[in-house]
């Protein structure tokens, strides 16, 4: 993860930018792009016939006017539904495909891609995950996140190269090998030496908090890599204020 003409903190826009759009979304993603947010972040599932969807949840309930579970449904019937998230003039908006996705992303963008299911143990599907990036030629601007260094790990064994990111609730300290780590951000005030130790680790540190505004300047004082956000258009506002931009 290294933009040459871009100053840290990174900021990466949560599920795109989900508080003035509905959630990992075509609008939500082309939002968060226009706020400025270096990094889209998305979550994946498989459809019921093997292709990689960008939803954070198991079933579509939530976030679509369907009903049911993402990995008992085809692509077929997951297209057919408005991923509105109750949001009337979003109707027309469609649960993306990795591939539909990974064509919004400006070349100066990276891509944060969470696997949200164990069918990221399987070493087919992380091929097929690999194939799937090579193909989209954004495959060297991509991170893979997960709260499973299980699924990081399987991953990683089809491509080495690609960077990995484990998100931790509780981990004290920094001592999983993983380019990125998450931490869910109280961590950062039980050990304020937690980004320290990181970066001795030649790790990236990006805390768990997507609603950080009211702790951005501990999260500059700490040095902090990245920023994530729910609302990357509000958080740019402030941290480039912060930074004197």
């Amino acid at each position: 993860m290294n933009f040459s003409k871009k100053k840290k903190p990174y900021l990466m826009a949560h599920r795109g930018n989900r508080v003035r759009c509905p959630e990992n979304t075509k609008a939500s993603f082309i939002q968060a792009i226009k706020d400025g947010a270096d990094i889209i972040e998305t979550d994946l599932h498989l459809s019921k016939d093997n292709y990689f969807v960008c939803i954070h949840d198991a079933s579509v309930d939530r976030t679509t006017d369907g009903h049911g579970l993402v990995a008992e449904m085809s692509l077929y019937d997951l297209k057919k539904l408005s991923a509105y998230h109750g949001r009337e003039d979003y109707k027309n908006e469609k649960i993306l495909t990795l591939e539909e996705t990974a064509s919004l992303i400006p070349a100066d963008r990276m891509l944060a891609l969470e696997l949200k299911t164990d069918r990221f143990l399987e070493e087919e599907v992380c091929h097929r995950l690999v194939e799937s990036l090579n193909n989209t030629s954004i495959f060297k601007r991509v991170i893979i996140l997960s709260f499973s260094l299980a699924r990081l790990k399987a991953v990683q064994r089809q491509a080495s190269q690609l960077p990995i990111g484990w998100i931790t609730m509780q981990r004290l300290i920094p001592d999983v090998p993983c380019q990125l780590i998450g931490p869910f951000f109280p961590i950062l005030y039980i050990n304020p030496l937690y980004i320290h130790m990181a970066h001795q680790r030649n790790m990236f540190v990006c805390p768990l908090d997507p609603t950080p505004d009211k702790r951005l300047k501990y999260y500059l004082r700490l040095g902090c890599d990245a920023i994530i956000s729910d609302n990357p258009g509000e958080t740019r506002i402030m941290l480039d204020k912060l930074m004197g931009k």
